[in-house]
C-alpha cells in the first residue's frame, strides 16, 4: 500500500504545523498540501492527488461545511475528516450528513487520529468516543417522532435491521457476510435498500437514523 495522501485545511497555522510534525513522520502518510480555508483547499485541488482531507469548520471565507459540501460533487473519490473545536451536535450532524466518515474533537490523541485516518482510508468511520456521547446525550432530549413522518417510512426487514446493527457497530461488509452466512454482495444489496428506505446519503447516515429512533438498545 502507497502513502495515504493528506490535506490539511484549518485556519490556525499553529495547528497545521503541529499536525504536520507528527503525521508528516509517519511511515503511512503523506502531507501534499495545506490551506488555511476551504477556497484555498479547492484551488489546490486542481493540481494534485489527494485521499483525506482533514478540515477544520469554524474558517474564514469558506468553512468546513461549505468545503464538504462542494468536495462531495466535485471530488466525490476524496474521504473528508473534520477535526475540529465544535463539539455541538447539530455541528456534528451536519457534517456526517454531508459525508464526513470521521469528526473528532482537537484534543484527541495522537494514536486516535492516526487510527481515524486509517480506518477512513480504508472505507470505515470513524467518530471519537466524545463525539459519539454528543450525539447520544442530545438524542436522548429530542421530541418523539411525529405520527405522520412514522407512517411515510419505509419499514426495515428484520435482516435489514441485523445488518443496520452491525455496521452500527462498524464492521465490514465482509465480517457481516461471515456472521450472517450470506455473500458479501447480499450485504451490498442490504445496504442500498437501507439506504433507500431510511432516505440517507451514506453510513453516517444510516447511524443517525438508528441513533434517533433508538432501533437498538446498546448502541
Amino acid at each position: 500500500m502507497g502513502k495515504i495522501k493528506l490535506f490539511l485545511v484549518d485556519d490556525h497555522k499553529m495547528i497545521r504545523e503541529g499536525l504536520k510534525n507528527f503525521l508528516g513522520d509517519h511511515p503511512d502518510f503523506e502531507i501534499v498540501a495545506e490551506a488555511e480555508n476551504g477556497e484555498d483547499c479547492l484551488n489546490q485541488l486542481r493540481d494534485i492527488a489527494v485521499d483525506i482531507v482533514l478540515t477544520d469548520l469554524n474558517m474564514p471565507i469558506m468553512d468546513g461545511l461549505e468545503l464538504i459540501k462542494t468536495l462531495k460533487i466535485d471530488h466525490p473519490n476524496i474521504k473528508i475528516i473534520a477535526l475540529t473545536m465544535m463539539g455541538e451536535s447539530q455541528h456534528i450532524k451536519q457534517m456526517l450528513a454531508e459525508g464526513a466518515l470521521g469528526y473528532l474533537l482537537k484534543n484527541c490523541s495522537e494514536e486516535e487520529l492516526i487510527q481515524a485516518i486509517k480506518s477512513v482510508y480504508e472505507g470505515n468511520t470513524y467518530y471519537s468516543p466524545e463525539v459519539t456521547n454528543i450525539i447520544l446525550n442530545n438524542i436522548r432530549k429530542i421530541k418523539p417522532i411525529s405520527t405522520s413522518k412514522v407512517v411515510t417510512e419505509m419499514p426495515l426487514t428484520e435482516r435489514e435491521k441485523e445488518v443496520l446493527h452491525l455496521i452500527l457497530k462498524e464492521q465490514s461488509n465482509k465480517e457481516i457476510a461471515e456472521q450472517l452466512f450470506v455473500s458479501v454482495r447480499t450485504v451490498d444489496a442490504h445496504k442500498r435498500n437501507l439506504l433507500d428506505k431510511t432516505g440517507s446519503k451514506n453510513v453516517a447516515g444510516l447511524v443517525l437514523y438508528a441513533i434517533e429512533r433508538q432501533l437498538f438498545d446498546d448502541v
